[in-house]
C-alpha cells in the first residue's frame, strides 16, 4: 500500500495537542534516525582515526609541502582523541535496547556541535591559512547532518547556526592564543558560507518533519492510530492499532480496493452496501469465543477497514507447527469452542466460508487459557446469498484456502451452507491431530480435486499415533463428501465432541500447566497468520 494511499485514510484531524505532535516525527522514523547516527558517528570516528594516521605516520614519509594545508599539530590530535571517544560513546548508546530515540536525537545536536568546535579548531589553529578561498569543512557538516540525522527545524536552525560559529570562535581561540588574525570584514565575508549553509539545513528538516506529520496522520482511522504493521497478505494489510481515547489495543484490516473493486460505478454501489451488510451482521455476533468486530467503514481512498480485538496468542496453524501436533484431549477442548463461535454466526444464517488453523486463536483471556477466538467474521456469506467473496476474481485470495475447502465450495456445483464450515473444522481438527493437512498436492488446483474426489485417510493410520476411536469418527464424518452425511449444525458436532470418551479431559488446570511451560508471561506481540489477506488476528 503506497504511502498516498495511507495518507488518504485519515477520517478525521484534532486541535490543541496536534499542534506539538507536529513538530515531531513518529516512532518509526526516529528509531530509523537513531540507527543512522550510530552509523554517522561510526564513521566520523573512522575519519578522525584517518586522519591522526596520515598526519602523524604518514605525512612525515613523504614530500609534501605543508604551507597549503591545514596544520595537524598536537592539539588537532588532542580535538581527534577527543572525538573519537564522544563518537564512540554515541553508537554505544544508540545500540542501547534502553536508548530513547528522542534524547539521542536531541544529544545529536551537541554531537554536531562538538564536532564542528573541532573541525573549528583545527582549521583556526593557523588562521591566515584558511583565507585562500576555501569552503570551510563545517559547510559540508551543517548541511549533510540533518539530512542524515533530522530534528525538528526550530533545534535544527539552532544547532546549525551555533555549528556554523565555530569557524569564529577558533579564530577568537588563535586571537587568546596571541596569533595574528584576519580582520572583521575578511573574517564576515570568509565564513558567511557557513551561515548560508545553516539556514540552507533547515529545508530537509521541515522535509523529513512534513513526512513524519503525514505518516503521522495516515496512521489515524478515525479514532484508532496505527501503530505497527502486523501482517501483509494479498487482500491488504493487518496492523496493530490503538484507540486514541481509550489507549485500547485493536487489529485494523486495510483491504485494498482494488480487491473489491467492481468494473462499474453501479457494481462498487453493490459491493458498498453489501460490505456494510455483512460487517453489521458480523458485528452482532456476540460469542465469547468470536473475535469482537469494533468499528468497520471506507476510507476516502476507497480503502476498507475492520478495527478488532488485538488478541495475545497463538494461530492454530502456528500452534502445531511450532510445538507439533496436539493430544486427542485438547483437540477436542479447542473444537468445542469453534463450535459455539460458529453454531452462534450459523442460526443468524451467516457462513464463515473460510475456517482454518490461521484463523482460529488460542488465546490466554483474563485468568482463563487456551480461549479459542475464531477469527475473520468480518467477510461471511449469508445461506444461499452471493457474498463480497463470490465477487472477488483475485488468485491471490484463493492461496493456501483450498486445504480446508469442502468439495461443494471446491465444485462450485452445490449451495455452500453451515455444513461447509463443519466440514473445513473437521480438516482443522485432522491438522491438530496430525500436523498435516487432509490431502497434500503440488497446486491449488490439484489440492481442490482430492477434496472432491479423493477419500481421506484416517489420522491414526496417517501418523502411526492413537487417536481415540470416537474423536477420529467425529473427524471422518466431518471430512464426508455429501453434506447430508456431516453433522447438521455446530450443535450436533459439538454434541458428538461432548460424547467422545477421553481418559483425562483437557481443563484449564492442564491449559495453564502448558502455558506456563512454553509460553512467557510476557507474550510479545500476536503473531500474524501465515494469510493475513484472510486474517485479522
Amino acid at each position: 500500500m503506497s504511502q498516498a494511499e495511507l495518507l488518504e485514510t485519515q477520517l478525521a484531524s484534532t486541535a490543541g495537542p496536534r499542534a506539538a505532535a507536529d513538530e515531531t516525527l513518529p516512532d518509526d522514523l526516529l528509531r530509523e534516525a537513531t540507527q543512522r547516527l550510530g552509523i554517522l558517528a561510526r564513521v566520523w570516528a573512522g575519519l578522525f582515526v584517518i586522519g591522526i594516521v596520515m598526519n602523524d605516520l604518514v605525512a612525515p614519509l613523504v614530500n609534501i609541502p605543508m604551507r597549503d594545508l591545514i596544520p595537524w599539530g598536537r592539539p588537532a590530535d588532542v580535538v581527534g582523541v577527543l572525538s573519537i571517544a564522544v563518537s564512540l560513546w554515541l553508537w554505544r548508546y544508540t545500540s542501547r535496547l534502553s536508548c530513547r530515540p528522542q534524547v539521542a536525537l536531541d544529544l545529536a545536536l551537541g554531537y554536531e556541535v562538538l564536532l564542528a568546535f573541532g573541525v573549528g579548531i583545527v582549521n583556526q589553529w593557523d588562521p591566515q591559512r584558511l583565507l585562500a578561498g576555501r569552503l570551510s569543512w563545517i559547510c559540508v557538516l551543517v548541511l549533510l547532518f540533518p539530512m542524515i540525522v533530522p530534528n525538528t527545524p526550530r533545534k535544527t536552525l539552532i544547532a546549525s547556526l551555533i555549528a556554523a560559529s565555530m569557524d569564529p570562535v577558533g579564530v577568537l581561540v588563535a586571537h587568546l592564543r596571541g596569533v595574528e588574525t584576519p580582520g572583521l570584514i575578511p573574517l564576515l565575508w570568509n565564513y558567511l558560507p557557513n551561515y548560508v549553509c545553516a539556514v540552507i539545513a533547515v529545508i530537509p528538516s521541515k522535509i523529513m518533519v512534513r513526512m513524519g506529520r503525514h505518516v503521522q496522520r495516515a496512521r489515524e482511522l478515525g479514532s484508532y492510530h496505527l501503530v505497527g504493521l502486523i501482517g501483509r497478505g494479498g487482500m491488504g494489510e493487518v496492523w496493530h492499532a490503538t484507540h486514541r481515547m481509550l489507549a485500547r489495543p485493536a487489529a485494523i484490516k486495510l483491504i485494498k480496493p482494488e480487491i473489491l473493486g467492481a468494473p462499474t460505478d453501479k457494481g462498487t454501489a453493490s459491493i458498498i452496501r453489501r460490505f456494510q451488510r455483512e460487517a453489521e451482521a458480523a458485528s452482532r455476533l456476540q460469542s465469547p469465543h468470536t473475535i469482537r468486530l469494533y468499528d468497520f467503514g471506507q476510507t476516502r481512498a476507497g480503502i476498507f477497514y475492520f478495527a478488532m480485538e488485538l488478541l495475545e496468542g497463538l494461530d492454530l496453524e502456528t500452534l502445531v507447527r511450532r510445538f507439533g501436533p496436539l493430544a486427542p484431549d485438547r483437540v477436542v477442548y479447542l473444537l468445542r469452542q469453534a463450535c459455539h463461535s460458529l453454531g452462534e454466526a450459523h442460526d443468524m444464517g451467516l457462513v464463515h466460508r473460510d475456517v482454518k488453523p490461521a484463523n482460529i486463536y488460542t488465546c490466554r483471556m483474563g485468568r482463563e487459557y487456551d480461549f479459542v477466538k475464531v477469527l475473520d467474521f468480518g467477510l461471511v456469506k449469508y445461506d444461499q446469498d452471493e457474498s463480497i467473496l463470490d465477487t472477488i476474481k483475485s488468485a491471490e485470495l484463493t492461496t493456501g484456502t483450498p486445504a480446508y475447502m469442502a468439495p461443494e465450495m471446491a465444485s462450485g456445483a452445490d449451495p455452500v451452507d453451515r455444513r461447509a464450515d463443519l466440514y473445513a473444522l473437521g480438516c482443522v481438527g485432522y491438522w491438530l491431530l496430525t500436523g498435516q493437512m487432509v490431502f497434500e498436492a503440488d497446486s491449488p488446483l490439484r489440492m481442490l480435486i482430492q477434496h472432491i474426489q479423493a477419500i481421506p485417510v484416517p489420522p491414526s493410520i496417517r501418523t502411526g499415533r492413537s487417536v481415540p476411536l470416537d474423536l477420529e469418527r467425529v473427524i471422518m464424518r466431518c471430512l464426508e463428501k455429501d453434506p447430508t452425511r456431516r453433522p447438521q449444525s455446530a450443535d450436533d458436532l459439538l454434541a458428538e465432541l461432548d460424547r467422545v470418551s477421553l481418559p483425562r479431559p483437557w481443563d484449564q488446570a492442564s491449559a495453564r500447566a502448558w502455558w506456563n511451560e512454553h509460553i512467557s508471561e510476557s507474550p510479545a506481540p500476536p503473531e500474524p497468520a501465515r494469510e493475513p489477506a484472510a486474517s485479522v488476528g
